[in-house]
């Protein structure tokens, strides 16, 4: 194998993460942004060897916190980063790939430059630590030069911003990327980075007459540009295990990079999983691709990407592990690893694993996981556990179960977050019913006042009197407004709860350490068959004409399904060749295309809906995952595990020996009936099976309809 240390000398990394900023009024300190700039420093340097002298950090650590040992970066002014843009550009050699990541607040602000955008426009901003303290935006206008400079030297360059347009004021533990307001302070700013006529000549040489306000700078196919939101949405920072905050789009995508098996992921297949696992937490919020999406993610195919650990400890009877990660690397209570023997360096053959491993307890800098049985974890461990040992994550958590928090500490007055007097004194009274509703419902939990877990949703009085459901911000087309003083109303809310933790767990549903992905094509086509030119950001129209295109290349056949989350919360399953089956087998190298006409829902000028393919080895039920619309009654499966048999049976029957994919076990909790015991497990870990009959893997398309 090649040296890794030799592919890997030819990237720059810029990390800059801001939390504190100095006191101002429309720009809050955030919890995430360093923790983020560690997460993926610790990514570059352990899995890509970065050295450290070709990484630049700049953060701003809150006072008092343990991100406080990050003291030795410079800080994040408007005047360093400006500098640290320059320095990147000018050591960087032509050919070489420059990564850049920022987490922290976006905002937007009266544009500087009328002429160029229209006198009532705004500029995109960059929010540097000092903007309270006389401090300057970095504009998208200086943005976009800083960007040029760097690929008219020939640099590949990355670019990432955890961040969002605009801001809104939050309900519920997650924090919102952006100011609460657009900043509309007359302005006074001299550049930093080139004189106005550089930067206009710029901006209008990459915008092309192209609508700029799809993103941070303009569409360029020489560099790439993954944004956390689109204009108008919020970036949200949660903590992703209860405990420790992160951004929604840096926490995804370096536990993609970890947990993924292929070696030449492309930028496209990572933002289709890191989409996934956004919605499936924020519906709100939807990233952004702009550029060449086929780019291998740093560049080169042959790179390992394997994020390993180190076993630290190994209790006496091999029955628990030390790993050398912990909070601060991201990783939660349910994780599982797979332990190799020691001095491990080929990750890819599954034979060489001693032992699978879930974490049960993670502290700061280190994680106790326990030994899985081979019932659990489907290997026998045969061989002793060394120190030392190489631990690479083969599956994250699902939470199957939804926290909750009934808040009822509205203040009064007139804000979009405040109460009328008259309502303000009945959020205690009205949220009581609630309480009660929940209690023993097995798949959404209330999180207890002084519980420090973060909740997943958060239950309030509306300034109209009804319930809201609050993702950060009050989540939209849930129906009817459920007022407090309906009957049923309470009992209505917590079945919407209910609903939405079924839907996101379905979203979240993935399996990237499988191979099977590689082996799959799935995408949307014209009505002539033809791929589409823009497939980023792809826009249908009302009852255009489509085809989705599915082909196996894999050397046996699959057993396939193609759910659509549509965005009324429902889940049907799409017939493939007219065939409306559990499954449909495809055959080695078939393609089928299935006929498709997006509509909007009723009284929808605009809808986000997903389209997301299973496919396995071996059989699956994923009539499991299907949903009414919100609102309407689960009703009951039946028995679905018989239907799953009695296929099984037939293909038997006729000489086609089958199994039943351990997945399908996973399945059936996500679709159990809300009344049937036992309720589901907290979190619970991917289905992972190191038997390669075992496989299964996800892809999915996602598309807006617009009038």
């Amino acid at each position: 194998m090649a040296d890794p240390i030799n592919q890997t000398m030819n990237i720059y990394a810029l990390l800059i993460g801001i939390d504190y900023y100095l006191p101002n009024t429309l720009y809050k300190s955030l919890k995430g942004c360093v923790r983020d700039i560690n997460l993926v420093a610790d990514y570059l340097i352990k899995t890509l060897q970065i050295p450290s002298e070709r990484m630049f950090k700049l953060t701003s650590p809150n006072p008092g916190t343990s991100d406080n040992t990050e003291i030795l970066d410079l800080t994040p002014t408007y005047e360093n980063i400006v500098a640290k843009f320059r320095t990147v550009t000018e050591i960087a050699q032509p050919g070489e790939q420059v990564y850049i990541h920022y987490s922290g607040h976006g905002g937007r602000a009266k544009t500087i430059y009328e002429k160029l955008k229209g006198a009532d426009q705004y500029d995109e901003c960059i929010v540097p630590m000092d903007i309270g303290n006389g401090g300057r935006y970095l504009l998208d206008i200086e943005l976009t030069t800083l960007l040029k400079r760097m690929t008219d030297k020939g640099l590949v360059v990355t670019i990432i911003m955890d961040s969002c347009h605009s801001g809104g004021v939050t309900r519920g533990d997650a924090a919102i990327r952006g100011g609460e307001e657009t900043d509309k302070t007359p302005p006074n700013h001299k550049s930093l980075v080139a004189e106005d006529e550089e930067l206009i000549a710029n901006w209008k040489a990459l915008n092309g007459g192209i609508d700029g306000d799809t993103a941070w700078v303009p569409p360029a196919n020489n560099y790439l540009l993954l944004a956390a939101c689109r204009p108008n949405e919020y970036a949200y920072e949660y903590a992703f295990d209860g405990k420790e905050r992160h951004g929604a789009l840096t926490y995804w995508i370096v536990q993609t990079l970890a947990t993924s098996s292929t070696t030449g992921l492309s930028f496209r297949a990572l933002y289709d999983r890191v989409c996934a696992q956004i919605q499936s937490k924020f519906p709100q919020q939807l990233p952004m691709l702009v550029g060449d999406g086929t780019r291998i993610v740093f560049g080169n195919e042959n790179l390992p990407h394997h994020y390993t650990l180190a076993v630290t400890s190994v209790n006496s009877n091999q029955k628990q592990v030390t790993l050398n990660a912990g909070l601060a690397h991201g990783l939660s209570d349910g994780t599982r690893f797979a332990i190799y023997l020691l001095n491990t360096t080929d990750f890819s053959k599954r034979q060489q694993q001693l032992a699978i491993v879930e974490l049960e307890d993670v502290q700061a800098n280190k994680a106790v996981a326990r030994v899985l049985e081979p019932q659990e974890g489907g290997i026998a461990v045969t061989e002793k556990i060394e120190l030392g040992a190489p631990a690479v994550m083969v599956s994250a958590p699902v939470d199957l179960v939804r926290r909750v928090r009934l808040f009822d500490t509205k203040e009064v007055g007139d804000k979009e977050n405040q109460l009328p007097s008259e309502l303000a004194g009945k959020q205690k009274e009205a949220l009581e019913p609630v309480r009660q509703a929940l209690a023993g419902n097995g798949w959404v939990v209330e999180v207890e006042p002084g519980d420090k877990q973060e909740a997943h949703y958060q239950v309030a009085v509306g300034r109209d009197g009804e319930y809201e459901i609050c993702i950060g911000t009050p989540l939209k087309n849930l129906g009817l407004p459920l007022q407090i003083d309906a009957p049923n109303a309470a009992t209505g809310i917590v079945n919407r709860l209910v609903h939405l933790a079924k839907y996101q767990a379905v979203q979240a549903l993935d399996n990237p350490a499988s191979e099977l992905a590689d082996y799959l094509e799935f995408e949307l086509v014209d009505q002539r068959k033809q791929s589409f030119s823009e497939t980023n950001n792809l826009v249908l129209t009302p009852g255009e004409s489509v085809f989705l295109r599915v082909k196996n290349t894999y050397s046996q056949p699959l057993s396939i399904a193609v759910l659509d989350l549509e965005p009324t919360w429902a889940i049907s399953q799409i017939p493939i060749e007219g065939i409306s089956s559990i499954f449909f087998s495809i055959e080695k190298d078939q393609q089928v295309h299935i006929r498709m006409s997006p509509a909007l829902p009723r009284g929808y000028k605009q809808a986000e809906e997903t389209l997301k393919l299973f496919a396995t080895r071996g059989l699956a039920n994923f009539q499991w995952l299907t949903l009414n619309a919100l609102d309407k009654d689960f009703g009951q499966r039946g028995n679905l595990d018989g239907h799953l048999e009695e296929e099984a049976e037939k293909l038997t029957e006729r000489g086609e020996a089958h199994h039943i994919n351990p997945l399908n076990k996973l399945l059936a909790t996500i679709g159990a009936d809300v009344d049937t015991p036992p309720p589901p497990e907290l979190t619970r870990a991917m289905v992972y099976e190191p038997d390669p009959n075992a496989e299964w893997a996800t892809k999915q398309v996602k598309f807006t309809i617009k009038q």
